[in-house]
Order: C-alpha cells, then structure tokens, then sequence
C-alpha cells in the first residue's frame, strides 16, 4: 500500500503540472481576455500548453510536500504555476473585473475536483471496486483532495492569493488603497507562519481540515 501511494503521487503531480495548473492559469488569462485585458494573450499565456505556465520552484515543491506528506501517511501539498500577468486597469466591470479574474483560477480547481469524484463517487458506491482498481482509486482520492486544497488555499485573502484581489475588491477604495500595499509586502511572510508555524500543527490545517474533509465528501458522497 505505501509504495500504491507513492505511485499515486507520483501520477497526480504529473497530472496537476501538465493538467491542472495550466487549466487554472488560463482560466485567469481567459477571464481577464474576456473582459477586455489582452496583456496574458500578449505574453503567450492565453494556453494550455503546461511549459509556458510551468514555475521552477512552485512544481518542485507540490512534488516535494505531496511525496513527503503520503510517504508519513498524511496528505499535504504546497505548489503554485507561473502566476497569470493581468493589468486591471484594461478589466471592464470596474472593480468587479479584477475580483472575477482572480476567482476564476480557483473555480477551475472546483471543477476538476469535481471531475475526478465523478468516477470515485461510483467507486463509493461499488466498495468492491477499490480492491480491483486500487491504483485509480488512490489517484482519484489525491487529485481530488490537492484540487480541494488548491482551490481554499487560493482562495486566503492574502497576497499574493487570488483571494486577496477578491477581497481588495469589497473593500472601499481608502481602505484598500491604505493596507494594500502593506500586505503586498508582507503577504508572503505572513502565509508562511499561518500555514507551517508551529510546525507539525499549523493554524492553518486546523482551519482548513475541516473544510477539506466536508467538500471531498460533499462531492464524493463518503
């Protein structure tokens, strides 16, 4: 079993860097052409072609805490793609075009979560299903999760997160204007600490576990 979820690791991280990654950030680039913002198009980011949206540093580290987290039992992953370039000041809507951009990458993860518990949803209900196809079953559950995670994750209102241009967005103009810049700067340093300090129970896994646990089971009915 330890060494089918490592092999299952090892599938799923292929499948978010040449699949789901690059669906997340043309989302964003596709939201932000459709609402009359070309510069991601400009750059050659308006595709799904998983090398143009490949980051370094963000991929090795989905495979490192994905393979580190299954090989001790768990599952955890931390990883992002070369964020989408969007100039916000070409975005119709006003203020909303920017909050519907940003969402839009994180929506993509819901429905590729929801994708992958369409088959294991069957799986669920055919529990004879898991001993002969083991492999998919484990494959499905991870890429299932990681999009779950994605998705909440992205969704912080903290730069540089999606969520925190949807949240600049419902903020008045002076208040955005007056802590934007601040958590801008600090943003980063600050998902740090709520994510991985103390270590072995962050604040963050106790805020998001629950959430995680009641939409996997929302879509695979478990």
């Amino acid at each position: 079993m330890p060494t089918e979820r490592i092999l299952a690791a090892v599938i799923v991280i292929a499948i978010m860097l040449l699949v789901a990654f690059p669906i997340h950030e043309f989302a964003h680039a596709l939201a932000a052409w459709r609402l009359g913002d070309g510069t991601a198009k400009l750059f050659g980011r308006l595709t799904l072609n998983p090398i143009v949206h490949f980051d370094p540093i963000g991929g090795i580290l989905l495979a490192v805490t994905t393979l580190a987290s299954v090989s001790s039992g768990g599952f955890f992953a931390f990883g992002w793609a070369k964020p989408t370039p969007v100039n916000p000041m070409n975005l119709r809507n006003g203020r909303y075009g920017e909050a519907i951009v940003a969402f839009a990458g994180p929506a993509s993860n819901l429905v590729l979560a929801t994708a992958g518990a369409i088959p294991l949803r069957y799986m669920y209900d055919h529990p004879e299903l898991f001993e002969q196809f083991g492999l998919l079953a484990l494959t499905l559950q991870l890429f299932v999760f990681l999009n779950i995670i994605l998705m909440l994750f992205n969704l912080v209102p903290i730069p540089p997160l999606d969520g925190s241009k949807i949240l600049f967005t419902f903020l008045s103009p002076r208040t955005a204007w007056q802590w934007r810049p601040i958590l801008e700067q600090y943003g980063f340093i600050i998902l740090i600490v709520v994510f991985f300090f103390p270590p072995g129970n962050p604040i963050g896994s106790l805020v998001f576990s629950p959430l995680i646990d009641a939409i996997y089971g929302l879509l695979v009915g478990a």
